[in-house]
């Protein structure tokens, strides 16, 4: 590969790691809840834009600066004192994966995290935590001098974002009703938190994983080991995400969605450090532990340690970014182009390279989570980590940016029974009103008259009747087809769960959901009641759960606007 070439594609491939930053923002707002979505979109924008100024200022000189001691590059301005000879592509290049680590932390501490507390830790991971770490791995360190492998991330992103993660939701604290408690403070019970936009994560993931031929192969010098790397960047997310939807049908029923998109991303964390040395083999066998990583990190994180991780991030990025540092050592193979220096021990290479993978995933562990407990502790003690239990309740949108609603014209039905249920009284979002501004409430205590309508003579009869949205159209032509021609039509969402029909989302069971139904009424006199019923029965009858209910109603009167005709005559037009 010439130069030139290596040059484009390199930051070609930087431009599509950019790209990542929007799968991200996707993934975290598609699998939280919509009052917090504008938040998280705002946080995921000021990652990079945070990142690239104090990368700017330290964070580049520190991961690439002439190395200090093995452990820190040497701080210097040639940014800004020698622009004309700095290389600039390497300083985008790596940039765009700094903004990476800083970008997965928000996940797991989304929907009860002050935006200003976020924009400080996300700074400071790219100044510090990151940079330096990544300096003993890319940078001339000790690490790279070891000849530990980590060819595009495992280990300096994703498993150091993954425990950031970790440490962060810990010390925050779970979202109000995600777990339940008893009278001596044991945990009980963890309640799901769907998310509210799985379209859009699931975009999120599409997109992820296209950036993530550019997050593995950018740094690739010949076509062949481009070709190479591309195959197991697909072969080992695709592997996860087959084994990850087995799973969950077995062990819960049905598969999974959002845990199968999970698996998608744990895959591609997981062979992110050996995607350059590992075979086809290899990268299927390293997908299917990530497939079976990925359940098994949500669920240890729900039931055992009780942190509330919203996204997965701590099981995709933290569980197989460790994942993908030790397959390294297991399955490193001279047969993938441009490797003849690693060789794992399934592939005769002994344990060498497996104790220097070990040691370093363990180190940069620790400088992790000493620099990253000292920040937030730190973040806690002065400005605060958590917003008020008011504000999260209300959602992040309005009190802190001031948005009403990330979604315009359009204000989605929020289930707050599990936030609400350890409240004793919810407050006023933004206290009481003062005297001179309340508005005072009269009660008008008249006689109510019961009209009847001179025109009738016949009994009128509202017809109420809920059911699938998919069943609709069969419903109104079988209404129409015995003389009903107008109907009032509205989307609802419905909330209950059947009896003996358990439904899980991520692991945990779902007491509750909102479900998109339809509502149609009509008002009859002409046509017998039974007649309706009947007909709407056999259109919505299919046998299964949910087919619907038909409510029925005694009407008092029916005045027609344009006419002023009422009751009997009023309806005719409609019937």
């Amino acid at each position: 590969m010439t130069s030139e070439i290596f040059s484009v594609w390199f930051l070609m491939g930087a431009a599509l790691v950019f790209w990542m930053q929007a799968g991200f923002a996707m993934v975290e707002t598609g699998f939280t809840r919509a009052k917090n979505a504008g938040n998280i979109l705002m946080k995921n924008l000021m990652d990079f834009c945070i990142g690239t100024g104090v990368f700017i200022l330290i964070g580049f000189s520190f991961l690439l600066g002439e190395d200090l001691l093995g452990f820190i590059g040497k701080p210097g301005f040639d940014i800004f004192t020698n622009y004309a000879n700095f290389d600039w592509s390497n300083f985008v290049f790596n940039l765009v994966f700094c903004a990476t680590t800083a970008t997965i932390v928000s996940g797991a501490m989304a929907e009860r995290t002050k935006f200003l507390s976020y924009c400080i830790y996300s700074g400071v991971i790219s100044a510090l935590v990151y940079p330096i770490e990544a300096h003993w791995i890319w940078g001339g360190g000790w690490l790279s001098q070891l000849g530990f492998h980590d060819f595009a991330g495992s280990c300096a992103i994703h498993m150091v974002g993954g425990l950031s993660a970790l440490i962060g939701a810990k010390l925050l604290g779970p979202r109000i009703g995600k777990f339940e408690k008893d009278a001596s403070g044991k945990i009980v019970k963890v309640n799901a938190f769907p998310g509210h936009n799985i379209p859009l994560g699931c975009l999120g993931v599409f997109i992820l994983w296209f950036g993530w031929y550019g997050f593995n192969g950018a740094a690739a010098t010949s076509v062949e080991q481009l070709g190479s790397i591309f195959l197991t960047t697909t072969v080992s997310p695709a592997i996860a995400t087959v084994t990850c939807m087995i799973f969950t049908w077995v062990k819960y029923g049905k598969p999974d969605v959002s845990m199968c998109l999970n698996a998608s991303l744990a895959g591609l964390v997981a062979i992110t450090a050996g995607c350059d040395v590992t075979d086809c083999l290899g990268a299927a066998i390293i997908g299917i532990v990530a497939g079976l990583l990925c359940p098994f990190g949500v669920w240890l994180l729900d039931y055992k340690l009780h942190v509330d991780d919203p996204v997965g991030a701590v099981a995709v990025h933290f569980c197989n970014g460790i994942w993908g540092t030790i397959a390294v050592g297991l399955f490193a193979t001279t047969t993938a182009p441009g490797n003849d220096s690693f060789t794992g021990l399934f592939y005769g290479g002994g344990i060498a390279l497996l104790a220097k993978q070990l040691l370093g995933a363990l180190t940069v562990c620790a400088w992790t989570a000493v620099t990253i407990t000292i920040v937030f502790l730190l973040i806690r003690a002065t400005v605060g980590l958590r917003v008020t239990r008011e504000e999260e309740i209300m959602g992040l949108d309005l009190p802190e940016h001031g948005l009403a609603n990330a979604y315009a014209d359009f204000v989605p039905a929020i289930n707050t029974s599990l936030e609400s249920a350890d409240l004793s009284v919810a407050p006023a979002p933004f206290g009481p009103a003062a005297v001179d501004e309340a508005v005072p409430v009269v009660v008008h205590h008249a006689p109510v008259k019961t009209v009847k309508a001179e025109s009738t003579g016949v009994k009128m009869t509202k017809i109420e009747i809920v059911c699938k949205q998919a069943a609709f159209d069969t419903l109104k032509n079988a209404l129409m087809s015995v003389g009903i021609t107008g109907m009032t039509v509205t989307n609802v969402l419905g909330c209950g769960i059947q009896k003996g029909k358990p439904e899980y989302y991520r692991g945990t069971l779902v007491e509750a959901n909102l479900l998109p139904k339809v509502q149609v009424e009509v008002v009859i006199s002409k046509v017998p009641v039974r007649t309706v019923i009947e007909t709407a029965k056999k259109a919505l009858y299919t046998g299964h759960i949910g087919d619907g209910k038909i409510f029925v109603y005694d009407v008092e009167n029916v005045i027609k606007v344009r006419t002023g005709e009422e009751g009997y005559d009023a309806l005719q037009d409609v019937e």
